[in-house]
């Protein structure tokens, strides 16, 4: 747990000391980059409570996430559709699932 608390701390200093202006070109796709990114962190923080954390396990997959989220955002505005809905709907999901694990344990625990 202490990888990842370092690691978050680390990127919030980074974010805070060099601020980043986006240009909102594409703005369904950073929405859908910052749930995968938001899935990612709560997924790696459940399964190191349940000490089974892997780093292999957590880069290979916020990296195959979010390419696959980046496909459906390019594949529904190239048919014209809104796939992008798919991608929110489902890693919200994964968010409050971890959410809820993390609850669990914390209450058991009290």
């Amino acid at each position: 747990m202490t990888k990842v608390l370092i690691g978050l701390s680390l990127g919030v200093l980074l974010g805070y000391l060099y601020p980043v202006t986006i240009n909102l070109v594409y703005p369904k796709l950073i929405s859908v980059v910052l749930l995968v990114a938001l899935d990612s962190v709560f997924g790696g923080l459940c399964a190191q409570v349940n000490k089974n954390f892997s780093d292999t396990i957590f880069i290979t997959g916020f990296a195959t996430n979010a390419l696959f989220a980046a496909f459906l955002v390019f594949l529904g505005d190239s048919l014209d559709i809104d796939l992008y809905y798919v991608a929110l709907l489902v890693f919200g999901f994964r968010i409050f699932k971890n959410l809820a694990g993390l609850r669990k344990h914390f209450m058991k625990n009290l």
